[in-house]
């Protein structure tokens, strides 16, 4: 029996307390786990693991890292047990050859990772692993190795991208009402509407978009893991948007599911 093509999905994931909250974000993260096919494994690409070379995580039992500080306990007891995937490992650096990808035996799950499968994988039953971002890489790196890791969909992997596309910590606004600046809802549906028209050379050259690319970006990790997910999905896939908004004024949730069609 053919195995079914698995979609592929970028999510904002937006401050380590959605771990815990019941918003509409966590609320759409829930009705994924729910509605999309159960994956063999799950293969994340998290903005908070930013190395110098690529490594993937080869642990048996990856530990959940609390790597945040000032939240309140509750959020430090959080633990997300799944197993790891060591013959997924392999796999990986098979498809990414000629490319050198380590062993990451110092890593685990980040909160980019167990925030989201927190509320779409509740039981913590799917194998899952990281694959690092490379900092010393070029956009473009980053979304041939996403086109390289394509094949996985194919054999049940669930590829997950976890940052934000409008990341930038020194303009956010705490209060209730914050407004939402120009340059952060500019740049989000920027890149909203190259998703949807499957233009991404974009969102490769997301610098293109000026001030609001500036503001929004000021540091690329929390929006590379998009490319590996652009890179991944295939002209046969459907675009979708589970959740979106712009959060505090400069974090944007926009969470994009490339679906294969015959799967909708």
């Amino acid at each position: 029996m053919q195995q079914q093509i698995m979609p592929t999905l970028f999510v904002g994931h937006g401050s380590p307390m959605n771990a815990l909250e019941d918003n509409p974000h966590t609320s759409s993260w829930r009705g994924l786990g729910e509605q999309l096919p159960q994956p063999r494994a799950i293969l994340a690409i998290s903005a908070h693991w930013y190395t110098r070379g690529t490594y993937v995580t080869a642990n048996i039992r990856p530990p959940t890292l609390h790597d945040f500080h000032g939240f309140p306990p509750a959020l430090y007891q959080c633990d997300y047990p799944a197993p790891g995937a060591p013959e997924l490992t392999k796999e990986i650096q098979h498809l990414l050859q000629p490319l050198e990808v380590e062993l990451g035996d110092d890593w685990g799950l980040d909160h980019g990772t167990w925030s989201v499968l927190m509320h779409m994988y509740p039981a913590a039953q799917i194998p899952t692993l990281q694959l690092s971002i490379d900092a010393t890489r070029s956009p473009e790196f980053h979304y041939r190795l996403g086109q390289q890791l394509q094949p996985l969909r194919e054999r049940g992997v669930l590829i997950i991208g976890s940052g934000n596309v409008v990341h930038n910590l020194a303009r956010i606004d705490w209060r209730e009402d914050a407004a939402v600046p120009s340059w952060a809802e500019g740049f989000n549906q920027t890149v909203r509407a190259a998703l949807e028209l499957g233009d991404h050379q974009s969102l490769i050259h997301y610098e293109r978009a000026g001030h609001d690319a500036q503001l929004s970006v000021p540091t690329p990790e929390h929006y590379l893991p998009l490319l590996y997910i652009a890179g991944a999905s295939t002209a046969d896939d459907k675009v979708s948007f589970p959740t979106d908004g712009i959060e505090l004024g400069s974090i944007s949730m926009l969470t994009a599911l490339f679906s294969p069609q015959a799967a909708r």
